[in-house]
């Protein structure tokens, strides 16, 4: 008999034990293993079964043992050891307040997952666990930040593969309380209510979960609100559950509810209101059209005024380079939303308009997010080197003119946080070697700070770990309902067999079956009967993605020949929990997508930082991070005249590397340690130690766009918003006149037949400018060295021209240049807009070159 609902009872503490609520209702202890090691010794038996968190552990323990531990005087000393280290974490100053300049007050962080422990299952993937490690660096640095999200009640879903291999879906309910969540009151005591007014006379109500993650409060908004009807508490039933309007009602209230969730959260906690907001994914997009609204309404803006002032302080990260990553809506269903008061005083046909395909070849009939997304946001990136470089060309449509590489996309490199990722065990002995637990700063390649002999161990500790995981979920995946487990379960994988692990979401472009390209070759391989390989894998696919789910299938049933059965493993319901005993106990992590396709990837990272290798094909953090000592990469076959010849090919060179690179070294003993292969995991962990951290990351963002961000809608809205005006009047003045700039002619002059460095460059430009000043543009000239078909190269050079006096509508400009680049030499001139206030050359996508 299934009960209809479920919620948690919580105990009442003596007042020795009192500050367990707050220690358990702080999401620090999922990072910090002192909190995480006391609750787990109230009974480390039920810790594991409750699934490892202080809230329901609270509620599960029961009042007699609570009693108990009450009158324990050790464990009671313990409790109040860790509220002061709380206190001090809370309170203390950190990078960010020793940070010297003007910052940023607040940052608003919106994303539609967050991926923070295993035990609050708000998250599906990549996306997730990067706004959830954003989270953690933030509280660590100082920075002060607050989430935005969308509390699912089903999260995102559980995974089970049956018998015929094909994954099934199961949506567990949650209860927010008995996760350690508390619900946002006003001063009065009654639940915070956000709604949205939607067409057809709907209301769109929510309330407000706040989670402490550390120093930074994530407000999750929950649809599951007795003043909603049963079609609007459904809004937040799952995460990705259903498209069309539904997706649409979750991005709203993502958006404008989130808004107005800070707002609120803001004035009951004396927090300042933002000054930056962070949309991470085109999911919040809305939220710019909600603010937008604010300032027309309330401060007196017009559109452009308004649009001007919120792309100030917006920063845009998108994270796919695929086209079908995007949520696209169609442009009818958006106008009914727009046109039915959901955004007061707001132009619904120019609001439509920031997120239409209106270029060439585009789709006018639909509202792109990630569209909006840019033209809302004034700073954006991509979340690698290489995918800044994707991201650029993928959405230079939208800057007409605009050479590729000057797309004002830029790219900060995703991080993972070590805190949470590191094995127990590795943190334990760098403690031992350097005083904490972290390796952003340690040199791991000192053999006498930690031997060969230590190191090994512990790598080998991790993997038996894994091992005994592994076993018990096939056994437990196998049982159904019996108490019977197959005997080839207790020999599945081996401790001592190098062990390659490959984790992560299953869309087709990953290639989860690129393994399986030649079956009996990969058959060899795992059954060497002297040097064997095991892989061990997991994943999830969409529930709507019956290919992804193909996939799996594919490899679970090739995973239960019995031939290879012991060396290949598919481990269901892949999460933050499995992923903590899975990164740690692989000697290699294998990523094999289609290049360009992985934004990212940083499961590798986090591999890379508990000692495994990567092996990877050149995308996304790896194209830039990768040296040859670090792991391997496969070489992309780019020359492929089809799908099929390129991944035979791709397939057969990651068979040659495991075979004659990665087996070699592995099994190449000294004493029954491989210090050649410890060589490279000692350099991995010590250069990747210092860049593939979220720490690094969270910086990068802070000083190279939360600061930009600040300063730009602090200075737009000082004096009653005069910049904002200022900027609204001289983008619209640029835009009406642009169509008309043009260079009249081009001189250059001062150089003899045969240039020579040290000559110099006169050059003259004569430009018609129609109305606009010449402190309206800039004109530049262009510079350096020239290829075979006279394109400049991607380093060239910018020199700026001075203007003299207009004659007959024409303004002379002019500048000396002494030539320094010998070789092939060229140059061009071109004007384009000028406003301190543009953070781009080439933000407003108006350039006009010399012909």
């Amino acid at each position: 008999m299934k009960a209809i609902r479920t919620f948690t009872v919580r105990p009442v503490l003596a007042p020795p034990l009192a500050p367990l609520d707050r220690l358990a209702s702080n999401w620090r202890w999922s990072w910090s293993r002192a909190t995480h090691s006391l609750f787990a010794s109230m009974d480390p038996e039920l810790w594991d079964d409750i699934g490892s968190n202080p809230a329901r552990m609270l509620g599960a323990l029961g009042q007699e043992r609570l009693d108990q531990l009450a009158q324990d005087d050790a464990f009671v000393a313990r409790v109040r050891e860790e509220d002061e280290r709380l206190t001090a974490y809370l309170d203390g100053d950190r990078w960010f307040q020793r940070l010297e300049g003007e910052k940023p007050v607040h940052i608003a962080y919106f994303s539609p997952e967050f991926g923070v422990d295993g035990s609050l299952p708000q998250y599906s993937g990549g996306l997730g666990i990067l706004a959830g490690d954003h989270l953690k660096s933030a509280s660590d640095l100082g920075v002060p930040l607050t989430g935005v999200g969308l509390f699912y009640r089903a999260g995102y879903f559980r995974q089970s593969i049956g018998d015929d291999g094909w994954q099934r879906e199961s949506y567990p309910l949650l209860d927010p309380y008995g996760l350690g969540l508390t619900l946002l009151r006003d001063r009065d005591g009654a639940p915070v209510e956000i709604a949205l007014q939607l067409p057809g006379d709907r209301r769109l109500h929510a309330r407000v979960w706040v989670a402490d993650i550390g120093r930074i409060p994530l407000l999750l908004l929950d649809s599951e609100t007795p003043s909603n009807t049963d079609e609007m508490r459904r809004v937040t039933d799952r995460l990705y559950g259903g498209g069309g309007e539904h997706r649409l009602l979750q991005e709203l209230l993502l958006g404008v509810g989130g808004v107005r969730a800070v707002r609120a959260f803001s004035d009951l906690t004396g927090r300042p209101a933002p000054d930056v907001y962070h949309t991470n994914e085109g999911h919040a997009g809305f939220q710019g059209l909600e603010r937008m609204s604010e300032l027309i309404t309330h401060d007196g803006l017009s559109f452009d005024e308004a649009l001007a002032q919120v792309r100030a302080g917006t920063v845009f990260t998108t994270h796919t380079p695929v086209p079908a990553g995007i949520d696209r809506f169609p442009r009818d269903l958006i106008a009914d939303f727009l046109t039915n008061g959901l955004f007061q005083g707001l132009d619904a046909g120019r609001a439509i308009a920031l997120g239409l395909e209106t270029w060439e070849g585009g789709d006018q009939g639909v509202f792109n997010m990630a569209v909006l997304g840019l033209h809302l946001g004034q700073h954006a990136n991509g979340v690698s080197l290489l995918h800044g470089e994707v991201s650029r060309g993928m959405f230079g449509m939208l800057w007409p003119g605009v050479d590729t590489d000057e797309v004002p996309i830029t790219s900060i490199t995703n991080g993972v946080h070590a805190p949470t990722w590191v094995h127990p065990a590795l943190k334990s002995v760098s403690e031992r070697a350097w005083g904490d637990a972290y390796t952003d700063t340690h040199d791991w390649n000192d053999r006498s700070v930690v031997s060969d002999a230590e190191l090994w161990g512990v790598r080998q500790q991790m993997k038996g770990e894994l091992v005994a995981e592994a076993r018990r979920r096939v056994a437990a995946s196998l049982a159904n309902g019996s108490s019977h487990t197959p005997a080839w379960v207790d020999d599945l994988l081996d401790p001592e067999v190098l062990t390659i692990g490959f984790a992560r979401r299953v869309p087709t472009y990953k290639r989860l079956t690129l393994m399986l390209r030649d079956p009996e070759r990969l058959t060899r391989l795992l059954t060497d009967p002297e040097r064997p390989v095991q892989i061990v894998i997991g994943g999830k696919s969409h529930p709507a993605d019956d290919s992804g789910k193909i996939l799996i299938q594919q490899l679970v049933r090739f995973s239960r020949d019995p031939k290879v059965r012991g060396r290949i493993v598919f481990l269901p319901d892949y999460d933050i929990t499995l992923a903590k005993d899975l990164y740690p106990g692989c000697d290699v992590w294998l990523n094999n997508p289609l290049r360009p396709l992985e934004a990212c990837g940083t499961s590798g990272m986090k591999a890379a930082l508990n000692g495994a290798l990567n092996l990877s094909i050149l995308d996304g953090w790896w194209d830039e991070w990768y040296d040859g000592d670090n792991g391997w990469a496969i070489p992309t076959a780019d020359t492929a005249s089809n799908d099929e010849e390129r991944d035979d090919a791709e397939a057969a060179a990651l068979y040659d590397l495991i075979e004659h690179q990665l087996v070699p070294k592995f099994y190449d003993r000294e004493g029954g340690i491989p210090h050649a292969w410890l060589g490279m995991v000692r350099h991995t962990m010590t250069d990747l130690g210092t860049k593939a951290t979220s720490d690094r990351m969270v910086r990068d963002y802070v000083q190279r766009l939360y600061v930009p961000a600040a300063a730009h809608d602090v200075a737009l809205r000082a004096d009653g918003f005069a910049q904002a005006r200022e900027v609204a009047a001289f983008t619209g003045r640029v835009r009406d006149a642009w169509s008309r700039v043009s260079i009249a002619s081009v001189e250059g002059s001062g150089i003899p037949q045969q240039a020579q460095a040290g000559d110099t460059l006169e050059v003259r430009a004569d430009v018609r400018l129609d109305g606009l000043s010449p402190d309206d543009v800039a004109v530049e000239l262009l510079y350096g060295r020239t290829d075979e078909d006279d394109a400049l190269a991607r380093d060239h050079s910018v020199h700026q021209l001075l203007p003299g006096d207009a004659v007959d509508g024409v303004t002379p400009f002019r500048a000396a240049l002494p030539l320094s680049v010998t070789g092939t030499f060229g140059y061009t001139v071109r004007v384009r807009p000028a406003h301190p206030q543009l953070v781009s050359p080439v933000e407003l996508g108006l350039v006009t070159y010399a012909s």
